[in-house]
């Protein structure tokens, strides 16, 4: 399964033309198999202009495929240490919460769909399978 970062739902909800938002509209068309990890869900909340954007934004993702850890503690242990192996080989990751959204996709086996930077730094610290928008 292909998991979708924020990064990419927030360019898709705008309406943005980038490859990444191009992937996830074929992967719509080929009705291929992807899901969108819980912490993406607080996120993309979290950046709503006002009231109303957040209830169309609420509706439109409770209705998709969401993904949540399967042991929540061992997640964000693991999502901790990939934080702190990252910051020990001096690479900086910006949100923790993409470090909870990696252990997610590597706990899984899948892939991340993403156009963030962040998880090209925890790629070199763990094996991200990702597609780059």
């Amino acid at each position: 399964m292909i998991l979708v970062d924020t990064s990419v739902l927030v360019d898709y909800f705008r309406g943005k033309d980038t490859l990444a938002v191009r992937r996830l509209d074929a992967m719509e068309a080929d009705e291929a198999d992807f899901g969108i990890p819980l912490p993406c869900v607080q996120e993309i909340l979290q950046g709503a202009r006002n009231e109303a954007e957040w209830k169309r934004l609420r509706t439109l993702l409770i209705v998709q495929e969401l993904v949540a850890p399967e042991d929540p503690l061992e997640a964000h242990l693991g999502a901790a240490r990939i934080y702190f192996d990252c910051r020990r080989k001096g690479l900086t990751v910006r949100s923790s919460l993409d470090c909870l959204i990696a252990q997610i996709v590597l706990e899984r086996g899948d892939e991340l769909l993403h156009d963030d930077n962040d998880f090209e730094a925890i790629r070199k610290v763990r094996p991200l399978r990702t597609l780059r928008g």
